[in-house]
């Protein structure tokens, strides 16, 4: 047989090979979990160089790092979680270490040696828990899901042998209908299980910026405000439409057992550019957690509102996410 005529062959073979392997993978992968990995690697290829932030001369605040599965050579690992809402079971992860075993040994961070986040990928249905972890290292709590859509899982912590905190991330897809609804518009006051919650303060990109949050009850002042996780009020904060994370603390020493404080907490963050950020405020009044959530938008020089980043804010594309984990005076990771 002639060499074309061979190499001819050879390619009707291949272009068979691949058409039957194709099938396979879409028979047995879902299209949209395709194209979730597809927009998942080809975010992480463009973050490292978008929305870095000049953080030279703000003490006390690291750069943002961007947050992913893996991070100085630890790794969230064995994400097992409910695929849609209406499954009763468990949320599970492992983190390895440098050595890629399970890593077991981990320094008390805020009262707690693991805090698990989750939300969706809109905002919405946000959850801060605490899992327990068995002695392979792995860390499960009971779970089911509120709603279907995508969720962003975020695990902090500090490994024992490396002293310093870290954030890993990963994206898990809920099945069901989906019904999305993203911040439209800032909210600086909300009601929570009879609590009216607000925030003021002026949020400026790349600078230090003071949050107060103030809680009343039937327009009185709340000064019932208990310990939670070593401080009157602990405060997540998450950028509109990529969820870019940022931890954040309250001023204040540490309170001891039996103080109370309120109706103000004062929060310091620093946005790591401008847009739109959505704010989670837990609290704790008679032995009970709530959480208020709040949107605010970043402001100019003049104090003019800034969102731009808030365009198809809360859409189901999750692009590779910048964290930063800021405290305030008094608070130690």
């Amino acid at each position: 047989m002639k060499a074309p005529t061979r190499l001819g062959l050879y390619g009707l073979v291949l272009v068979a090979v691949f058409a039957v392997a194709g099938f396979t993978a879409n028979a047995a992968i879902p299209e949209e979990t395709v194209q979730s990995w597809s927009e998942d690697t080809e975010d992480n290829a463009h973050n490292e160089d978008e929305d870095a932030v000049d953080t030279a001369g703000l003490e006390g605040h690291t750069a943002a790092l961007d947050l992913g599965i893996a991070q100085d050579g630890y790794q969230l690992t064995a994400v097992i979680a409910p695929t849609d809402t209406s499954t009763e079971g468990s949320l599970s992860l492992t983190i390895t270490g440098p050595n890629g075993n399970p890593v077991t040994d981990f320094q008390l961070e805020h009262e707690k040696e693991l805090h698990l986040i989750t939300v969706r990928a809109d905002g919405q249905h946000f959850r801060h828990v605490h899992p327990e972890m068995n002695d392979d290292g792995a860390w499960t709590v009971p779970w089911q899901w509120d709603a279907a859509g995508s969720y962003r899982i975020f695990a902090d912590f500090v490994p024992a042998d490396a002293g310093e905190g870290l954030t890993l991330s990963t994206s898990v897809q809920v099945g069901g209908a989906y019904d999305p609804a993203p911040a439209t518009e800032p909210v600086t006051t909300t009601t929570v299980d009879g609590f009216d919650v607000s925030v003021e303060g002026d949020l400026t990109a790349g600078a230090a910026s003071p949050l107060t949050m103030t809680i009343t009850r039937a327009g009185e002042p709340v000064t019932e405000l208990e310990p939670y996780l070593g401080a009157f009020g602990h405060l997540v904060a998450l950028r509109d439409g990529d969820l870019a994370y940022l931890h954040v603390h309250p001023h204040g020493d540490e309170p001891q057992a039996g103080q109370t404080s309120g109706p103000e907490i004062v929060f310091e963050a620093t946005a790591p550019t401008e847009g739109r950020y959505l704010l989670y405020l837990d609290f704790q009044v008679d032995g009970e957690l709530h959480t208020a959530p709040l949107v605010i938008d970043t402001t100019t020089s003049s104090g003019e509102s800034d969102a731009r980043l808030s365009d198809g804010g809360g859409s189901d594309q999750e692009s590779g996410t910048n964290g930063e984990h800021q405290e305030g005076e008094g608070h130690d990771r």
